[in-house]
């Protein structure tokens, strides 16, 4: 940790050089073949997931060289099972590209572009221009279209939801920024919390981490902080919060019974609601348990959510009597019908007339990523551009599975009726699908189904191991990019540090080649050289810039110095205008208005998502069937040691796990119960599958929960996930009809001690590779 910030317009030192990562710029210099970094003296709390950046460079598990699965080679395209267990031929570039062009030939001949899956949904660089996922969309837009993919893992529900009755998904997240919130909450509310490890993440870089130190100087001042969760720990310790540890999942019938007592007990904003929202009358009478017989008081919610009727009751009184900012964490939106809490934490905060006042409103994902709470810059970043997708079928990003499983069966989504497209090809670049999907094991038998599985990757992932064609990345590190995000004004010049240390190309590189290859090398590099393109996006930039009449630096300028941090905007006074004029300042709903009865969504007669928020009884979760046999509800949330699968092998990532395997949080009851102790290798399963994990017993949950972070690297061995990937047990299906969104977050299990000799796995290694076929 660096206390002294450079000063803005100081040159870096010579022997170092500014890059950036998801978790944070930093300062990188090359010394005898070993990258040495440290954080970037500029921000006030960097990341420890720094630490993991030193061993990415020669790692074994490095992908050195193109290769072929040598049941591809040997039985040539077709659904096969062996992906996952098979060996591999290394091949030269030559003969990976030829056969990778032939086969992208013949599938569109064959089958047309609407038979390629071109997704490639993940987080590889922070950079703009070597953006994985933006070059092979760029690619195959090139070459006809693809069938793409929409939303994401982490807010799929609310991305779908929040523009039905907010009016956009960013309205959510605006409002008030940290300053604001540091000077003026009195109480908040946070419902899932806000975790210190996740605020150390931000999607395309984090200039500065400044989440936990307004906390701290919120709690300064004399705000308070209650958290509602069954992880005691989803908020910092040092902010010295209030806890009340509910039922997993309960979140909403618990935000009701707090909107109950406002209106019982008349402490809601009755004017805020007749002038800026629509539909309360309706949901009134549903409060009052007109339209079923149940009103939504204390008393009924007390025994679903585990909170005392009376705890309830004195928590609305707060909450109507201070200056309310209520939170609703990502995590709740990826559970069965997460749309509800994320749409119920809105009319709590509505109903306060908390929504545009000082201080107060409501705020979804604030906390779980690092940038939420800043001020946006005042233009957008570079971003490479895509060009148009001639293919117009999509999915829903989760729903991949279903996709390869069942090609031709309807699905609903967002008011429409669609049908999952017939997959012939999936083309992955820049992710890792078997650390962000459900249901391990189904999504093995998924990707059993297509002809041809190419994948580009820095390392021998899962995914990479059930991929047919495997192409060597470059890290971020082994070239020159430009950092930057739409909710952060810092842009960095992420300089190449180091040499590729194996036989990897840029993803530009390789499609360039491909592209000559396909007849389409003019459309796709539009004449630019890599080094090009990154001066062209950031003189892009300049140009927005100026335009808006600030300066900026020439791009030799900007690369020397390291970052550019750009003029920013007051985003919640869209909010703020809204409130005081919705006439004048309406919101992009149908009715201008906050929606708290949706015309639009109630006339896609969804039982799983209706008109207005509601209670819906968990498929699976306390109390449902099956809690029998498996009575303990599984967490699967973020790890605190990496970003999500990402460099699993790094000395932060290793650190938070026992004997490489990650470790299961259970209370002392529930171990004892088990006659498992601190330390023990247990047994998580279900009827879905099943991963080993060490036993951490801990006071930091909630009775009849355990706790494990996804991320680690799937590891089957006979059906059994070695390393302790959680979602070897979790769920496959939508939130919802409406956004048919992950629901990754809680499922039901049990634990046992683990007694007979552990599997061995592959780890953090490279698979079998064999001579080429004769």
């Amino acid at each position: 940790m660096v206390d002294e910030l450079l000063p803005e317009g100081v040159a870096l030192p010579d022997a170092e050089r500014m890059h950036s990562s998801h978790w944070g710029s930093f300062l990188a210099r090359s010394e005898g073949g070993q990258i040495r970094v440290r954080p970037n003296i500029r921000d006030p709390e960097p990341s420890k997931l720094l630490r993991n950046i030193p061993d990415a460079l020669r790692h074994r598990s490095r992908v050195a060289r193109p290769a072929i699965r040598r049941g591809w080679l040997t039985s040539g395209p077709g659904a096969d099972d062996r992906r996952g267990d098979d060996s591999y031929v290394e091949v030269s570039w030559d003969e990976a590209l030829g056969r990778l062009a032939d086969e992208l030939g013949r599938v569109r001949s064959e089958h047309g572009n609407g038979a390629i899956f071109g997704g490639s949904y993940g987080w590889s660089s922070a950079g703009r221009f070597h953006h994985a996922q933006s070059q092979i969309h760029r690619f195959l837009n090139c070459i006809g279209g693809y069938v793409s993919s929409v939303n994401t893992y982490s807010s799929g529900a609310s991305e779908v939801l929040l523009p039905h009755v907010m009016g956009s998904f960013w309205n959510g997240r605006s409002g008030l920024d940290w300053d604001e919130i540091e000077r003026a909450t009195e109480l908040f509310v946070a419902f899932g919390g806000m975790a210190p490890k996740n605020s150390e993440v931000g999607a395309g870089g984090v200039g500065r981490h400044v989440a936990q130190r307004a906390l701290r100087g919120a709690r300064r001042r004399g705000a308070e902080f209650l958290l509602v969760s069954p992880l005691r720990d989803d908020l910092a310790a040092e902010i010295g919060h209030e806890w009340l540890a509910a039922v997993p999942g309960t979140d909403t019938a618990l935000m009701l019974a707090l909107a109950f007592v406002l209106l019982d007990e008349d402490l809601l904003d009755r004017d805020f609601l007749d002038r800026c929202c629509v539909g309360f009358d309706i949901f009134e009478l549903y409060l009052r348990g007109q339209p079923d017989g149940i009103p939504k008081s204390p008393a009924w919610a007390a025994p679903i959510t585990g909170v005392a009727a009376s705890e309830i009751g004195r928590l609305a009184r707060r909450m109507a009597a201070k200056r309310t900012l209520i939170t609703v964490s990502l995590s709740l939106q990826r559970a069965e019908y997460g749309e509800q809490p994320v749409w119920m934490g809105m009319v709590l905060a509505a109903m306060l007339g908390a929504i545009g006042r000082e201080g107060s409103g409501y705020l979804h994902g604030l906390g779980a990523l690092a940038n939420v709470g800043k001020p946006l810059p005042v233009t957008s970043t570079p971003a490479l551009p895509q060009g148009e997708n001639r293919v117009r079928e999509f999915i829903p990003v989760a729903r991949i599975a279903d996709m390869l499983l069942h090609p031709g069966a309807a699905f609903d989504y967002n008011g429409r009726r669609l049908a999952y497209p017939d997959i012939r090809l999936v083309y992955w670049a820049g992710g890792n699908p078997f650390h962000h999907h459900q249901d391990l094991g189904r999504l093995r038998r998924a990707f059993a189904r297509p002809d041809t599985v190419v994948v580009h990757e820095q390392y021998w992932t899962a995914t990479a191991c059930h991929a047919d064609i495997v192409l060597p990345a470059t890290l971020t590190l082994e070239r020159n990019d430009i950092g930057g995000v739409s909710d952060d004004a810092v842009v960095t010049a992420m300089h190449r540090i180091v040499d590729p240390a194996t036989d990897a190309r840029d993803d530009y590189a390789i499609l360039g080649d491909l592209s000559v290859r396909m007849g389409v090398a003019d459309a796709f590099t539009e004449g630019r050289s890599a080094e090009q393109w990154v001066r062209w996006l950031y003189e892009g930039l300049r140009t927005r810039l100026a335009e808006k009449g600030h300066p900026s630096p020439d791009f030799e300028a900007f690369w020397e110095q390291g970052e550019l941090v750009l003029p920013t905007i007051d985003d919640g006074a869209r909010i703020r205008r809204f409130r005081e004029d919705p006439a004048n300042h309406p919101l992009a709903t149908p009715s201008g208005r906050l929606e708290i009865f949706s015309e639009t969504i109630a006339s896609f007669a969804y039982a799983d998502c209706p008109g207005h928020p509601v209670w819906l009884p968990p498929i699976e979760g306390a109390g449902s069937a099956g809690s029998d046999r498996f009575p303990l509800q599984l967490v699967a949330n973020q790890p605190r040691g990496r970003l999500h699968s990402q460099l699993d092998f790094g000395a932060r990532s290793l650190e938070t796990k026992v004997d490489g395997r990650e470790r299961l949080r259970i209370t002392p009851a529930d171990a004892a119960r088990r006659g498992i102790a601190d330390g023990d290798v247990v047994r998580v399963f279900n009827d879905r599958g099943a991963f080993l994990a060490a036993a951490d017993v801990s006071d930091q949950l909630r009775g009849g929960v355990v706790q494990c972070p996804t991320g680690a690297w799937y590891d089957p061995v006979d059906g059994l996930c070695v390393a302790g990937n959680p979602n070897s047990v979790t769920r496959d299906a939508g939130t919802s009809q409406l956004a048919q969104a992950s629901t990754g977050q809680l499922c039901l299990v049990e634990v046992e001690r683990f007694t007979g000799p552990i599997p061995a796995g592959r780890g953090h290694a490279a698979p079998r590779f064999t001579g080429a076929p004769s």
